[in-house]
Formats: C-alpha cells, structure tokens, sequence
C-alpha cells in the first residue's frame, strides 16, 4: 500500500514542514497538523511483480500521480517518486512487526543543513581549499535511519588497581611516594535507551558519532511525519544487534565504576565480571540528512543529525596544510626553548 497525503484545497501531495512539524503543501500553502491528524489519505494497491523478484528482496510500486512505476529495495519504506517528485510512504513496509513505535521528527530543513555544512566545510583547516569552499554538493538527502532503543540491566563487579603519588623534600633530595590500593566495586545499574543503528547501508561509526540525540523530542510514530522524505526499515532485528549494544554496556559500565573513584592519581581496572540483561527494546526512526560531495574525481560521505545539526564524515587531507602547520609549530618550538635557554644564563647561539 502507497501512502500520500493530498491536500484538501488544491489536491497536491503535502510534505512534513520540520520548522512547524506538521504537513505543508508547497503549492497552497495548507497546513496540517500530525497530532491527531484523522483526514482520510488515498491508499494505491501496489503492483507486484514476482515473476522477476523475490516479494521479500524487492517491489515494484506505482505512483498514482504520474503512473510510473517505482522499484525499491526490501528495507525501503518511504521514498519519492523518480518521475514527478510525489512522497510515496509504503504502508506495508510500516507494519507488522515492522511498524516503529517512537519517531524523532527532522528539526533541520535541507536549506538549513546544506547552509550548515557549508559552514562546516570553511573550518576545515587541514583540508584543500577547493573542499573547503563547499560548493561541489552533489546531493542531499533526508532519511529516517531504523534504530533500535534498549533497556538494559547490568549487575557486575570490578577490581581495581590505583595509586596516590605524594612528592616532597629532604634535605637536598626529591622524594616520590607512592602508595598502592586495591578497589572493589558492586554495581547493579538500569541502562535506558541505548541507541543502535539497524540498517545494514548505514556505517556504524557515521551513525555512532551523530549522537546524541534528544529524546525530549522524541514521539509516538505516525506516518505523516515521513511524508517527503526517505525511510528505511531495520535489516536487523533487535537479538541480532544486541552484541554490539552489549559491548557499549560494557564501556558504560566502566566509565560509571570509574567515575565512582576519586581521589587518585591512576586508575587501572585489574579485572571485571559483569552481566548485561536485555529487559526491553524499541523500535524508533531518526532523521539523518545524507551529504554526498564531489572532489578530485571521488565522492566523499557526510551525515547529518536532522535534530542537532551534528556532522560526521572523513573530509581530504593537504598534505601542504598539514606540513606547513608541522613546520610552524616545530619553529615555536625551537624558539620557545631558545627562549628558555637564554633566560637560564645559557648561551645566545
């Protein structure tokens, strides 16, 4: 099933508006609240066509707008129609055990985030100029990235290693002291909405270093809010990610136990034992703006957080930036212990 949401006084597709939050008809002007948003919305039969593929690789769907006919892959759930430009949700692909309970709606529009990585680019201090003046963009593109929320437990204990150095004078020696501890700790720790991508196209440290996202901001999934943009369903299910979000509880974990010994000079974790619980998981969408960039015959990858503006990506390198920055700091170096040299009765040269 299709979903597009027509406007009720000149009949165009309307699009989610992240600067109201509500559908926006960019030919009218119409808006249209989500929340309690109950109007009717045309509903298109999809057209399968199993013949040439496998139902649960991909579909075929056809545009009620222009008629033609568009192919998507099996996680795609919302997209836009190749020909005329219409939103075009996929109702199937939403429900079930793949219908999302939670959304973070976009916050950033594309005019915002384009003009942001522009922004972005000019501070690249060791990337080449041409990179840096933003102007190769060669396309944008809002997506809803599936991901996972847990609520996990973890109960363990660690033994740890520290140390308190203490320096003082004797006569005319210098005296390093230092004593040695054992650590115990016990914990018992409820860990709420760990965040873990699901979609097998997404690199995991692109999505891992656009976070944090609010939660404050986050709502009940409804379908509206994809409207004009593009959305994928998970590719995994939440057991199939839980090692990897079992390994984060881990790092949480050690940074909550090691936050709770203070008064030392070193901290070492000697050896730890902790079992980490799946109580509960959720299933939510979050906004992504996909930058994609041409340089030197290469295309180069950004994401985008769609709520906080947060950017993640590996811009190029000037090796003469970078040499020159090296030079530099080497020569303030040099003239910093020059400096000193002179000022403790050394010699000019």
């Amino acid at each position: 099933m299709v979903i597009q949401y027509k406007c009720p006084d000149c009949g165009t597709d309307m699009v989610f508006d992240s600067a109201t939050g509500g559908l926006h008809c960019q030919s009218c002007g119409h808006e249209e609240k989500i929340e309690g948003y109950q109007k009717e919305y045309e509903s298109y039969q999809p057209q399968f066509h199993n013949a040439t593929f496998d139902d649960e690789e991909a579909r075929q769907y056809q545009c009620k707008n222009c008629g033609a006919i568009l192919f998507t892959e099996k996680h795609t759930s919302a997209a836009i129609c190749s020909f005329c430009g219409s939103p075009m949700i996929l109702g199937d692909r939403l429900s079930g055990s793949y219908a999302p309970t939670k959304i973070i709606p976009f916050s950033i529009s594309k005019k915002e985030a384009e003009k942001a990585f522009h922004k972005w680019c000019k501070k690249l201090k060791f990337s080449p100029k041409e990179f840096t003046e933003g102007s190769r963009i060669k396309e944008i593109t809002g997506i809803y990235v599936p991901f996972w929320l847990y609520h996990l437990r973890g109960q363990g204990e660690a033994h740890l290693r520290c140390t308190r150095t203490h320096i003082f004078s004797r006569g005319d020696e210098e005296i390093t002291e230092t004593s040695h501890f054992d650590v115990y700790r016990q914990v018992d720790l409820a860990l709420k909405d760990i965040p873990a991508d699901a979609s097998e196209k997404m690199a995991d440290h692109l999505m891992d270093s656009l976070e944090p996202f609010d939660y404050s901001a986050m709502k009940e999934f409804q379908i509206p809010y994809l409207a004009g943009f593009l959305s994928e369903k998970y590719s995994y299910t939440d057991k199939e990610m839980l090692p990897r979000v079992t390994k984060r509880a881990n790092e949480f974990m050690d940074e909550f136990i090691r936050n709770t010994v203070q008064g030392y000079d070193s901290v070492t974790f000697e050896n730890r034992d902790y079992h980490i619980g799946q109580l509960s998981s959720e299933y939510a969408l979050f906004p992504v703006w996909m930058v994609y960039y041409d340089y030197n015959d290469a295309e180069y990858t950004f994401a985008m957080n769609g709520q906080t503006g947060k950017l993640a990506g590996d811009p190029p390198r000037s090796i003469p930036k970078i040499a020159t920055s090296i030079g530099l700091l080497t020569l303030l170096i040099f003239m910093l212990c020059r400096i000193i040299t002179i000022v403790s009765g050394g010699p000019l040269l």
